[in-house]
This record gives C-alpha cells, structure tokens and sequence, in this order.
C-alpha cells in the first residue's frame, strides 16, 4: 500500500523561514505530509496541548537549528526544545539537521545574549547525540531531508496513513471521517487563538506606545523638605516598569510612591511620601485609564486604611512582554516603539 507519513517539523520560524519553505518542499514531494509550527503560536498551555497532541499524532519528527534558541516558556526551555524533548519522550523518531559551524549566516540572525548562547550550544549537543546532518545552505537541506527520511521510514517504520480505498471495512472510514472532522476543529481553534494572539499582542504594543509617548516630571526627596528633591521626566513606561514588580500582587500608593524614588535617586529616598501623594495617585489613575491596574481584592484587617492596587492581565502582559518585543525587533530604547 502507499503509505503517507505525518513529519512534524520544528525550529525557530524567522530566522529560518526559508529554510523551513525547503524542509517542507522535500516532504512533500516525497508525498507525506509536513505538520509545519506555523500553524501554531505556542504562546500558552492550551496551544502547548494542542502541539502536544500532533507530535502524538506525527511518524516522525524533524528539528531544524541554526543560530536562534527561540522564545522561551516557564521552565527557561525554548519550545523548540520543549517540542523535541517531548517527541523524545513519546518515542516519535527524531531526525535532527544542525547548520554546520563553517556555515555563512547573517549576524542579525543569530543570538547576542551569552546566557541563550549556552542554551542554545546546550540544546545542539543534546540533538547531536542522536540522528543528526549538519547543513551548510536551505539548498543543501532538500537533499539532506529527503534522504534522512527514505532511511528512517525505512530503519524505523511507522503506522503512517493510507487511502480509504487501499483498506477494506466500515470502520476505516468512520474513523477517517472522525480524523477529518478532529482536523477541521483543530484548524478552527487554532485560527481562533491565533486571532486571539494577534489581538493581544497588538492590545500589548499599543498600550506600550501610549505608555512611552506621555512624560510626567517627578520630584524625590531624600531629607523632609522638599528642597531636597531630585526632578526628573520620565515617560509612564519608565514609571511602569519601576512600580509594576512590585504590583503583581498588590502595593499601597506609598509603596509605589518609595518604587519610583528608589529608581530616582536610590536608596537614600525619605520614607514619608518620597514623592507627593497626588502626584502618585495622577500616575495610579493613568495606569487605570490603560487598564494596566485595579484595586486589589485581597482582603484586609479593618484597622488597615490602606489601599491596595495590584496588575490586571493586561497588566502582567505589558511588564512580560515590552522587553520582548524590543528584542526581537532590535528596538533599543523604549521610545524607539513609537517610530512606526
């Protein structure tokens, strides 16, 4: 019978996008059918079940890698290496392509952090212990891919898939018919949380702009008279990410108040109102307009006067992902967000 296998292919999607265009070509023309992550954003547990499931589903499993390890999830893994760590796990057959170290590659497409430069050597020398072909070019990885996977379909047979006509029974075909329906809803939760993605993170981006594109002049005092004081202009973005940490699960004005003259002027801030009460309260009651915070429903002695503010979602999105965002589009200052 012709047999069609399912190849889950992973790696890092910009840096290699015309790589990837190539692995897929030679899957199939090899008439098997490639699994490629750009239909998925494994951004959330959800999406991780989802990916799960279709290495679950895949004959074999094939991972490309170049200079970029890839965003990260909980645990510091890249999902590149979370996905191969899985299929490894599951007993999916592994076939690992790693560019070889003589290979030209832009600068701006590699890693230019020392510590995800370790993870990502880490992560090579754990594919090069099993199945593996060093490439040099996307030309190269046609042939390299096409041959790797005649010998594991061979070395390694799978259950892979067949036509309806090729096999006899009912049964067949109602489960054929279950698969196709899975499928379609699994293409439709996909869209819908890819949509779901791209409306946060625009919501994120957005939020970000209007956070670096407002200045407020803050005064820190460090002695009672507020002689004393040390003035600066720093945009709400600044003033966020000064008093965000410190909001994930609640703070009082005050405390806000002793976040933002820390980073001012330093440790040296007065204790009582290091920078004035309404001033604090202007800056809080921005943040609420952005739907950054909210009052924390923690609940209180009575004897406590206090209130407590503590983030929203979105909140904890924008103090997640503002410094990924201008990582990965190179940006290096904040205000640089609002050159579009």
């Amino acid at each position: 019978m012709d047999r069609k296998y399912q190849i889950f292919l992973s790696s890092t999607y910009q840096d290699l996008r015309d790589e990837r265009e190539q692995v897929i070509k030679a899957i199939l023309e090899m008439g098997h059918i490639p699994v490629g992550m750009e239909m998925f954003s494994a951004s959330d547990e959800e999406q991780w079940a989802i990916i799960k499931r279709q290495i679950v589903q895949s004959d074999y499993y094939v991972v490309l890698v170049a200079h970029r390890y890839g965003s990260t999830g909980k645990e510091g893994l890249s999902y590149t290496e979370m996905e191969y760590d899985y299929a490894v796990e599951v007993g999916i057959p592994v076939l690992g392509f790693v560019i070889a170290e003589t290979a030209a590659w832009p600068m701006d497409r590699g890693e230019e952090d020392a510590k995800i430069q370790r993870r990502l050597a880490t992560f090579k020398t754990k594919v090069k212990k099993r199945l593996v072909q060093f490439w040099q070019n996307k030309d190269e990885l046609h042939g390299k891919v096409s041959i790797a996977l005649v010998k594991a379909t061979t070395a390694y047979p799978r259950p892979g898939w067949v036509q309806a006509t090729a096999v006899n029974g009912p049964e067949v075909m109602r489960e054929l018919t279950r698969l196709s329906s899975e499928n379609a809803t699994l293409r439709t939760e996909l869209d819908k949380m890819q949509k779901l993605r791209d409306e946060q993170h625009d919501e994120v981006r957005s939020v970000i702009k209007v956070l670096s594109a407002n200045t407020r002049k803050i005064r820190a005092r460090t002695l009672a008279s507020w002689d004393t004081g040390k003035e600066s202009s720093k945009t709400l973005l600044d003033l966020f990410h000064y008093a965000a940490p410190n909001l994930l699960s609640e703070n009082t004005p005050l405390g806000v108040a002793k976040n933002l003259a820390l980073k001012i002027v330093g440790t040296g801030y007065f204790q009582d109102w290091p920078v004035g009460k309404n001033v604090v309260s202007d800056i809080i009651a921005d943040f609420a307009a952005l739907d950054l915070v909210e009052p924390s429903k923690k609940k209180h002695s009575v004897s406590d006067n206090n209130n407590y503010w503590t983030l929203t979602k979105l909140g904890k999105q924008v103090l997640k992902q503002f410094r990924r965002v201008r990582l990965e589009e190179g940006i290096e200052t904040v205000t640089d967000l609002t050159d579009e």
